[in-house]
């Protein structure tokens, strides 16, 4: 059949402390042009294929649901309802564990059903508890994500910070960063800046704890200007004595263990002129005492950093290798990259309009820029159970849900990718590693595990507490405009799954071999699919559902599947 290469999709475009060696060095691609379009609005028809292809690049996976509304909805419309988000934030994760009865400090005053997040517990026993409950809570919310970009953007920026959970050891801070995040994702990038600064969790893995006049922990201020600010870019020239005078700065602040609050020390701040480099403008911060030192010199520091022009392309050249594709070459650098700088430093560095003019041009409707990037553990995960509308317990069953929650959170981490939990503080590799950036996602070994999730939800799925959780092709063919005419059925499925077309033939033969059971004729599957619309008994339910699920097994196991 005429289908992707499996060999070729593995090797395509392929090139001949905390401190990382395979951290970003370099920004621009020297490969040639791919396309001249920059942002101006897009002017371009505005159908399904848009439609989905905003979705599977905003949201977890397009669902029929979701693309039916926004097919009511203008271009400009659906933008700017994914960008404004109305619903509520979702209620915080839930002791669904067992009280441990090794723990020395056991949280036998939380009962099970009941939030965590409050209750002080210095236990590393509980504290790893609760860390999985954060991960299995954050996995059932991006299932149940609203109609927004919410839950892409608060992956994007818990990445862009690059904090490991595992090494905090504490599950509410984790669970506190990433409510910060969350209040911050489509505000202002500024103030999320400065709200991580003096994040519990960024504090403690980055040292800032430590950080004191007579002994300056560096750690911190060379990771906010070289990942979280400035960047490694071709006109990023802060120096060494940048990163220790911006350590000075940051001098003083404490986690308290007993309150989970962040304390700022005067006694331990220095308070000596920081001296910055010509970069900065030769700026210095004049050194303060007593109680408000600290927050008085944190500002100064980030008002220096935050009108240097570096600071708006690094992050917008982040966000477009999160959205649009890997490779920025010049031509992206100067129609894309640059102009939406331009749009963040006049915007005062808040999101939203970024993302509404990078959401709302033609670049990002390009055709060269649509199904040209492989999809993210997440995507697959997520996306597919959004999309093939998988039945989940109700909330309010929580054992259930976390449970099943967990295994589609293991099912990410065979994958590579475990949210809020970065190999290191670069965030993953995927997004920065030159020269394969998205390509790191397929390996021998994650591909494997890609078609083992997909066939696990396809045939058996998995159960907990009677509660099966697995696809349901013939739910899904019900919800298609004509699933009776497999030829319809096919075209309208794919719409939705694929984002690179099939061959008429591949079509063809897909439909004889998995549809028709080997026939000849359209009709042997028209009267099997009508006969059970009309005598839905367990043997004609059978029939569908067996060649349905052969079909689909077959279409989420190709290489096309992977791809955005």
């Amino acid at each position: 059949m005429n289908y992707m290469d499996r060999r070729a999709f593995l090797t395509a475009h392929k090139k001949t402390s905390k401190r990382v060696s395979n951290r970003p060095t370099s920004i621009l691609s020297v490969s040639p042009t791919r396309t001249l379009s920059g942002i101006n609005p897009y002017m371009g028809s505005w159908g399904m294929n848009e439609v989905v292809h905003l979705l599977k690049r905003t949201m977890f996976g397009a669902k029929k649901t979701d693309v039916d509304y926004f097919m009511t909805r203008s271009m400009d419309q659906a933008v700017d309802e994914l960008l404004n988000p109305v619903a509520t934030d979702p209620t915080p994760p839930l002791k669904e564990y067992l009280t441990s009865t090794s723990a020395t400090t056991p949280d036998t005053n939380i009962i099970q059903g009941s939030t965590w997040v409050n209750d002080i517990n210095n236990d590393g026993t509980v504290q790893s508890q609760r860390i999985g409950s954060y991960r299995k809570w954050w996995t059932g919310v991006m299932i149940n994500q609203d109609r927004s970009i919410r839950e892409k953007m608060l992956l994007f920026w818990v990445d862009h910070f690059g904090n490991q959970t595992a090494e905090v050891g504490v599950g509410n801070w984790a669970y506190k960063q990433h409510s910060t995040i969350r209040q911050n994702c489509l505000g202002n990038f500024k103030q999320m800046v400065r709200d991580i600064t003096l994040d519990l969790s960024m504090l403690r893995y980055l040292n800032g704890y430590l950080n004191t006049a007579a002994a300056p922990d560096e750690n911190y201020g060379r990771e906010l200007q070289e990942l979280f600010t400035i960047g490694k870019g071709p006109g990023s020239q802060y120096t060494e004595q940048d990163v220790k005078e911006a350590a000075k700065v940051l001098t003083g602040w404490q986690i308290n263990g007993n309150t989970y609050q962040t304390v700022f020390t005067a006694s331990r701040h220095s308070t000596a002129n920081k001296q910055f480099s010509a970069f900065y403008n030769n700026t210095i911060i004049t050194g303060r005492t007593g109680a408000t030192a600290g927050d008085l010199e944190l500002n100064d520091m980030l008002s220096m950093i935050f009108a240097n022009n570096e600071v708006a392309k690094f992050i917008v050249r982040k966000l477009y290798r999160w959205f649009i594709y890997y490779e920025i070459d010049a031509a992206a650098e100067a129609n894309v990259i640059t102009p939406l700088a331009d749009i963040f430093r006049t915007n005062n560095y808040n999101i939203k309009p970024v993302l509404s003019a990078l959401f709302k041009s033609e670049h990002f409707f390009d055709a060269l820029n649509q199904g040209c990037v492989i999809k993210t553990p997440t995507d697959i995960v997520i996306g597919s159970f959004r999309e093939f509308n998988v039945n989940m317990p109700v909330l309010t069953d929580w054992d259930t849900s976390y449970g099943h929650w967990n295994t589609l959170f293991n099912f990410l981490f065979l994958m590579g990718q475990v949210p809020h939990d970065p190999p290191n503080v670069a965030g993953m590799p995927a997004y920065y590693q030159e020269p394969l950036f998205h390509e790191i996602w397929i390996t021998t070994d994650s591909l494997p595990k890609r078609n083992q999730f997909t066939d696990q939800l396809t045939n058996n799925g998995y159960s907990r507490n009677s509660f099966r959780m697995q696809f349901d092709f013939v739910a899904y063919a019900k919800t298609l405009p004509n699933p009776g005419n497999p030829n319809d059925l096919i075209e309208d499925a794919l719409k939705y799954i694929y984002r690179i077309a099939l061959s008429p033939q591949a079509k063809q033969q897909i439909k004889t071999q998995m549809l028709l059971s080997g026939q000849l004729y359209d009709y042997y599957w028209t009267n099997a699919w009508n006969a059970y619309i009309t005598s839905p008994t367990v043997a004609n339910f059978n029939i569908v559902n067996t060649r349905l699920k052969d079909m689909f097994r077959y279409l989420m196991n190709l290489s096309e599947y992977q791809l955005s």
